[in-house]
């Protein structure tokens, strides 16, 4: 039986598994203890807790536990991981190289630095949402601490080279960071391999709680040092004070562990239900897939209508769909997409984009009811477009001038 509304925004957070939430609902009021607490057994039950915990979120991305630093989120891991090298780092150089399509915190993390004397340098991306490798390495100076890409897009679910900017950054002698929150537990991750100085992921992202998250960073071949941001009780190895929300980070365990388990089945059917969504949906006349197809994850599709506006098309079936225009955190602003905007889209097309983004309790059924509802609604709403019916006439749309009355 088809349950409606039907959750297809899993880029924005995603439900809480059910054994996820089972393994963190005693450590709300059995095992309450404080984990700083050494002195009695309250304590050390809930202490070993998240050393337990610790492994487990190391193992997922195969690092060493001691190299987890719980954060409340990837936006703070993100900020600790910029400011954090910033201030660690300035006696070699204050200069931070990222992209304009990776998310606000890490933009406004990057402005903040400005602030304080710091310069970065933002690179642009092709119609495909990647960057240039060239250029990458053609902006770094003898000032350049830090290079941040994330290792896939929200929006558009592009995957970066990530090894590949590794490799740049170390012949360089820079560090390393990435933002994995869309990646984290939905396709593997090797900071050996890879070559990862620092990484931030989120619990919320992958069927954990929200309100935790870690930064990793690397102790050895290079050791990796950020100043704290949160000062306090020194908890985190000096590196993020503040009493550790147990439950939660029991609970990020638990999700990591499940996902390490499961991504690979998850991927591939979520892989084979996009596809169908997305090519059932691209049959629809001026449609348009957006980023690279052939380098996302397996569950993000983002396409745009021409000639139908995005938030008009949400709202005709919203009642039934969950679906986004853009990312979560800036979707109160009625400004189209930056990341749309950075891949070369007119305001239009950028307009009129919805993102999909499938999850682990996403059903075929669910997907058939979608595919039905959006080709409803978009072929209502251009019947009743002026600008769908000159395009149909042949009218070139980009030449006419519109006069206001």
């Amino acid at each position: 039986m088809l349950k409606l509304p039907i959750y297809l925004d899993n880029s924005a957070t995603t439900p809480m598994d059910p054994r996820v939430l089972e393994q963190m609902v005693p450590y709300f009021h059995e095992k309450f203890g404080n984990a700083a607490s050494r002195s009695h057994s309250f304590g050390w039950v809930t202490e070993e807790a998240v050393d337990y915990a610790r492994e487990q979120v190391a193992k997922l991305i195969n690092a060493d536990a001691k190299e987890i630093i719980f954060t409340s989120g990837s936006t703070e891991a993100n900020n600790l991981a910029l400011k954090g090298v910033f201030e660690m780092y300035a006696s070699k150089g204050n200069h931070i190289i990222s992209v304009t399509t990776e998310h606000k915190c890490i933009l406004d993390a990057c402005k903040h630095i400005e602030k304080l004397g710091g310069s970065y340098t933002l690179l642009e991306v092709d119609d495909q949402g990647m960057i240039d490798l060239k250029e990458l390495e053609a902006a770094i100076t003898d000032k350049t601490i830090l290079i941040s890409v994330m290792y896939a897009n929200n929006e558009i679910g592009v995957i970066h080279p990530i090894k590949e900017i590794a490799a740049i950054a170390k012949k360089h002698n820079v560090l390393f960071h990435t933002d994995a929150t869309q990646a984290a537990g939905k396709i593997p991750i090797d900071v050996q391999e890879d070559g990862i100085h620092l990484l931030s992921m989120s619990a919320h992202k992958m069927y954990g709680p929200k309100g935790v998250g870690c930064l990793y960073v690397r102790r050895k071949n290079p050791r990796v040092k950020v100043t704290a941001q949160m000062d306090g009780g020194g908890h985190e190895r000096g590196m993020r004070s503040g009493t550790l929300n147990v439950p939660g980070i029991v609970a990020f365990g638990a999700a990591c562990e499940i996902n390490a388990k499961e991504m690979y089945d998850d991927a591939a059917r979520l892989s084979k239900l996009r596809d169908k969504l997305e090519n059932a949906l691209l049959k629809l006349e001026e449609s348009y897939v957006n980023g690279k197809r052939d380098s996302r994850m397996p569950h993000i599709t983002n396409i745009s209508f021409k000639y139908v506006e995005g938030e008009g098309l949400m709202m005709a079936f919203n009642k039934d769909i969950a679906v986004s225009s853009g990312s979560a955190c800036t979707s109160a602003s009625l400004e189209p997409s930056y990341v749309l905007k950075a891949l070369g889209l007119g305001d239009d097309l950028a307009h009129s984009s919805i993102r999909f983004s499938l999850g682990r309790f996403t059903t075929e059924e669910e997907i058939d009811f979608t595919i039905k509802k959006l080709t409803d609604a978009v072929n209502r709403m251009r019947d009743i477009s002026p600008l769908w019916e000159m395009f149909k006439e042949g009218i070139d749309i980009s030449t006419v001038e519109f006069k206001p009355h």
